[in-house]
């Protein structure tokens, strides 16, 4: 298979990976309670961590302060969005979550702007409108009514992973960073931070049955570390623009897979909602994309611009 061909399939793999997560977690959160999910997502996933570490003995290179700094902080928002996420996901259907959440792809470049760069354009404040009205036809189910609480906490979880994004883009900017370290020093925050309160649930965690277990290993594993290894090297291998095309595709397969293995059914006005957030997303992301590569060429022609004698 041509490289550019498999690159394609693993960024989809991610993608469908990531959209199945909504699901095996609402199923987890049936069996165990949401601190003992988490704890057990974090601990597996930071013991596979070192095992890759260790497995790569003789390329790695020396930990830093400034990897262990970064991965301590983004552990805590990480944790604050796993916990939103979780906790939405146990109380809304998994196509829900899985929609809601992408209002990420337009919030994220509004609060990577709010640190100076110059505006957006007007189509995409009009692509982050349709996703907002996109969003009151997912929670209005059949008659307009406040959000449900499992809806209300994926719009908030939204709204933090955006900003975790952007402070992923702001400490690792320019700054010889291991992405594996930063993982790694996530995932050990989190298995402390959720430790504490996850103690008193420890004994329905070690009773939970080979489908609890399965999946939290699936999560751990296939939705965290592998997800998070190869989108990075697959990322290396294309453009920016088609990984986060491809990578677009998380909705939709959270609705596919809520829909066909987990029973779930979409009103009119939810599959409405759900072509709305599907388009406003994708617009949405190509205005900035495309916003951002022209202010790139401007920044280049300026710099390479010949200065004009005084007076001419």
């Amino acid at each position: 298979m041509p490289v550019a061909r498999r690159t394609d399939a693993v960024l989809l793999l991610v993608a469908l990976v990531w959209g199945s997560s909504y699901l095996a977690a609402k199923t987890a959160t049936v069996a165990l309670p949401v601190l003992a999910v988490l704890f057990a997502r974090y601990a597996i996933s930071a013991l596979a961590c070192g095992a890759l570490l260790t497995a790569r003995r003789r390329t790695r290179r020396r930990w830093t302060r400034a990897e262990i700094r970064a991965g301590s902080l983004l552990g805590l928002t990480q944790a604050a969005v796993l916990v939103l996420e979780t906790y939405g996901v146990a109380n809304t259907s998994a196509a829900n979550a899985g929609l809601i959440i992408s209002l990420t792809i337009v919030l994220t470049p509004l609060m990577d702007r709010a640190r100076g760069r110059s505006g957006l354009p007007p189509a995409f404040f009009l692509a982050a409108g349709l996703c907002v009205l996109a969003v009151g036809l997912l929670i209005s189910g059949t008659g307009l009514h406040a959000p449900r609480p499992g809806d209300a906490l994926m719009l908030a979880a939204a709204v933090v992973r955006a900003g975790h994004v952007a402070l992923v883009g702001r400490l690792t900017a320019d700054r010889p960073v291991d992405p594996m370290h930063l993982t790694t020093v996530q995932t050990v925050v989190g298995s402390a931070l959720f430790l504490p309160p996850a103690l008193a649930h420890l004994p329905e965690l070690a009773r939970g049955g080979a489908a609890t277990w399965t999946q939290l290993v699936y999560l751990a594993l296939f939705c965290s570390v592998f997800a998070f290894v190869a989108q990075t090297w697959a990322v290396q291998r294309t453009s920016a623009s088609r990984a986060s095309l491809l990578l677009g595709t998380e909705p939709i397969w959270a609705v596919a897979i809520g829909i066909c293995l987990g029973g779930e059914c979409l009103t009119v006005w939810a599959f409405l909602g759900a072509a709305l957030m599907i388009t406003g997303t994708y617009w949405g992301q190509a205005v900035e994309r495309a916003h951002r590569v022209a202010e790139q060429g401007a920044k280049e022609e300026s710099a390479y611009r010949p200065m004009t004698p005084a007076g001419t």
